[in-house]
């Protein structure tokens, strides 16, 4: 689906290197949509919920310096994380519930979380990380998706 996605967006480019080849554009403003991610699940209310919204591969989940980042207080075992004024594409969500105010899902030695987390999709892969690519979603032009994220150790 994502391999299937983003061939479809290289062929009007791969049309631009061909001689004699043209692509119509209609070249007004960009429209910008909006992803909200409702987080569900949280243990308790006390600590913040932090929301990453990945827009590539690199990073995804645990690198949150690769991602815009939402930091919000826990309300009635969740919290809704909203991004707004994004250009369309795939894009993959991943959160933590941070007990301990260091904003980082901690880990044990083995490398599994240690605080309850999740990912859009609601992707859980048994023995590794989910992959982008489980996790992505598209976003329309000017569109709003709205998903649901729910945490768990």
């Amino acid at each position: 689906m994502f391999a299937a996605a983003v061939a479809r967006k290289l062929v009007p480019v791969l049309a631009l290197a061909v001689p004699g080849s043209a692509v119509a554009s209609d070249a007004g403003p960009a429209l910008t949509g909006d992803i909200t991610a409702v987080i569900s699940g949280a243990e308790t209310d006390s600590g913040q919920i932090g929301c990453a919204l990945f827009a590539a591969p690199d990073g995804f989940p645990l690198d949150a310096s690769r991602a815009t980042t939402v930091w919000l207080d826990v309300q009635r075992g969740g919290a809704e994380c909203r991004f707004e004024g994004l250009t369309s594409g795939w894009y993959a969500v991943a959160v933590s519930h941070d007990l301990n105010g260091n904003r980082k899902t901690d880990t044990n030695f083995l490398g599994i979380p240690e605080e309850a987390w999740g990912v859009s999709n609601n992707v859980r892969p048994t023995f590794r990380a989910p992959r982008f690519e489980e996790a992505a979603f598209q976003l329309a032009e000017g569109g709003a998706v709205r998903l649901e994220v729910r945490l768990a150790r």
